[in-house]
């Protein structure tokens, strides 16, 4: 251990919280020599595809390197929102996008919150969800003005659920002097990711679909007949239809895809068990928890609500998450000054993915379906685009998705290697210290 071990208890583990109670699990399904629709990518994205399918009678093959739900998806913080994590709602997306079309994809982000919901209870998922909503803080003055346009966006759907929190008012969400002001997502909700994920999969594999991991697609090639032959490490498989939802780990076997992501390292750390009545005390409302820094943290109560789970982007270089889990802390006691003595008992870390445009993209170029960029706010958005891109497949969706008509950019040579993370990371580093000190200088900027 680091120089910090201190602050690790002596049962530490250097692997998801979540894993403890549901730890991704070997799928041994036998490689078929054929599918109607090959997914790779064992996730979220690609098993609400699968369960989508099977469900319309559509028997898909979802194969993944890693166990089924090894990545982000059993990795997440487990918060949920609806449109308010749209885009990060990026203050030029109305000018960007045009009135009318944001409109449509804020209707459309509210509605796969819904759907979620709806999806939870009708397929009995056990994942401990809870709507809760969602705090997000204001680390500095001008932040809060950023908060207060983004919750009029959201309210124009007409939904109502985003309400500003003064400064005076942030001590009922959260026990910090940090933040100057807040912001109150009430369509919003937690979920045990891990839980999530492996419902998931039972569920599809009940309607038919047929789970293989530890299989690595290589490459594919189209086939005569419009079909794919693709390429594993255990043989090859032919599929009428191909679909990609690898996200965060996205490689070269699908270099179209791979040229659209950045994928990002987010880092995560389970405090030790604190009591129920100390975590109350902290965040007395129980809620899913983030602020507006460019270096973001994220956290929240674990469902048990005994812990706190704390994550944010520790380093922009890959990093032993015994490093990141002592910065997280650090991160933790500077926002919650109270935890002092309190130690880590879980870090980890997982890949999301971002696109260019900080938007997600479901859609299909030369054939290839995909569901892509969650933008780290994945577990309603990939359900959602699961079900759309199934619904693509099977050609049977009402409306097209606003998300599928989506650009889907990259950048002139870019190969899906992000080797300018570490300056962007700087950059940003910079920009929240700036706005630190012009806030203890009493500044407005």
């Amino acid at each position: 251990m680091p120089e910090t071990s201190d602050i690790f208890t002596p049962d530490f583990q250097a692997r998801p919280y979540w894993w403890d109670a549901a730890p991704p699990a070997p799928a041994e399904a036998p490689l078929p020599e054929e599918a109607e629709v090959l997914v790779v990518g064992g996730g979220i994205a690609g098993l609400s595809t699968a369960l989508e399918l099977a469900r319309n009678g559509v028997r898909p093959l979802v194969i993944d390197r890693e166990p089924i739900g090894w990545g982000a998806s059993s990795r997440n913080g487990g918060a949920l929102a609806g449109a308010g994590g749209l885009g990060k709602l990026r203050g030029d997306l109305k000018e960007h996008l045009g009135a009318a079309f944001l409109a449509e994809l804020m209707e459309e982000g509210e509605g796969a919150f819904e759907q979620f919901e709806a999806q939870v209870a009708r397929d009995a998922l056990d994942c401990d969800y809870m709507r809760c909503g969602r705090f997000v803080g204001a680390h500095a003055p001008k932040a809060l003005e950023a908060l207060k346009r983004r919750a009029e966006m959201i309210n124009e759907t007409g939904a109502g659920q985003a309400e500003v929190v003064s400064r005076a008012g942030v001590a009922a969400e959260i026990a910090t002097e940090r933040y100057a002001g807040g912001m109150v997502l009430h369509r919003a909700g937690s979920v045990h990711p891990g839980k999530y994920t492996r419902s998931l999969a039972r569920a599809a594999e009940k309607h038919g679909a047929l789970l293989a991991s530890g299989v690595e697609m290589l490459d594919y090639r189209r086939d005569a007949d419009g079909g794919f032959r693709v390429r594993t490490r255990r043989g090859e498989v032919r599929a009428r239809q191909l679909m990609v939802a690898t996200n965060g780990y996205t490689g070269a076997a699908t270099p179209w895809q791979q040229r659209r992501l950045i994928p990002v390292a987010s880092y995560m750390i389970a405090t030790e068990e604190l009591g129920e009545a100390r975590v109350r005390s902290l965040l007395p409302n129980l809620r899913v928890y983030g602020d507006t820094k460019k270096v973001l943290y994220y956290f929240r109560p674990s469902p048990d609500h005994s812990r706190i789970l704390f994550g944010g982007r520790a380093s922009f270089v890959d990093a032993d998450v015994l490093r990141a889990g002592a910065t997280l802390h650090r991160f933790l006691l500077d926002l919650m000054p109270s935890l002092r003595g309190s130690r880590v008992s879980h870090a980890w870390k997982g890949n999301v993915a971002f696109a260019f445009d900080l938007m997600p993209h479901v859609g299909t170029q030369e054939g290839v379906h995909y569901a892509l960029a969650c933008n780290g706010s994945g577990v309603v958005t990939m359900t959602h685009l699961g079900r759309v891109a199934a619904q693509r497949i099977m050609g049977s969706a009402n409306r097209e998705s606003g998300f599928a008509r989506l650009p889907f950019p990259t950048m002139p040579f870019y190969g899906g290697k992000p080797w300018f993370l570490p300056l962007v990371g700087m950059g940003y580093q910079l920009r929240d210290r700036l706005d630190g000190w012009r806030v203890r200088k009493g500044g407005q900027e």
